[in-house]
């Protein structure tokens, strides 16, 4: 077997190396140019740009035979079309960096869709080689499962950022968050979330919200304010 990337970014970049580890012939190639000359290969995963997807599939032509997978997380199947058969979505649930490449894929969650029973069997197959964590899902769970990671990572990782513009004029270092935040992490795999949240929201102690909102900026205050009063709402 041997598989050709489309796309060259974070998630390429760590698929690459994943396949690569366990001895399958991969390549990445650019998304922006010479797609009327992609090397042949029997499947292509297209790792780019939600955006830019509908239009890097339609320049891939002569690739019938091959089977042609998205990494999107909210992007429907039906962006192949009748010139690619056998098509699916291959959604690795994990947050990917170049400079941090994951060393041990699997561990990582694949969430795959496929047309056919011959398709699904061989997407199913190909997810195996990488990671032991393989889900057959539909579009309507995997677009909701791809919010539910945006408020798990993209959000949480804005409130660290925060956190440290706050403590930015102090003499405290961010590396002082970092127990809090591995034990909060960890909390979270013997307890439901709502179970594990502990603060001042949570106890309902509006003296101290009020003397925190009284250091904030007014930017600060709303995002305070509007994630205090969701807490409130599920004691």
């Amino acid at each position: 077997m041997n598989i050709v990337i489309i796309g060259k970014g974070n998630v390429a970049t760590n698929l690459d190396y994943a396949f690569r580890k366990k001895g399958i012939a991969c390549e990445m190639v650019s998304s922006r140019e010479g797609l009327d000359q992609l090397p042949p290969a029997n499947v292509y995963i297209y790792a780019i740009k939600d955006e830019a997807l509908a239009e890097v599939v339609a320049q891939v032509k002569g690739k019938e035979r091959a089977m042609h997978l998205h990494t999107s997380g909210s992007m429907p199947i039906t962006v192949f079309g009748e010139d690619k058969p056998h098509a699916g979505i291959f959604y690795p649930f994990q947050t990917f960096s170049k400079v941090r490449v994951i060393e041990d894929f699997s561990t990582v969650p694949l969430f795959f869709e496929a047309r056919g029973i011959d398709d699904i069997s061989a997407v199913y197959s190909l997810a195996l080689t990488i990671t032991s964590h393989v889900y057959e899902t539909t579009q309507h769970d995997r677009e909701r499962l791809h919010v539910a990671g945006v408020f798990t990572n993209n959000f949480t990782n804005l409130m660290y950022t925060m956190a440290a513009e706050l403590l930015k004029n102090t003499h405290i270092p961010f590396s002082a968050l970092l127990p809090l935040i591995d034990e909060t992490s960890a909390k979270i795999h013997s307890l439901a979330p709502r179970d594990a949240q502990t603060g001042p929201a949570r106890r309902g102690d509006e003296n101290v919200m009020n003397h925190h909102m009284d250091l904030l900026n007014d930017e600060q205050k709303a995002v305070y304010r509007l994630l205090s009063e969701e807490i409130k709402k599920r004691r």
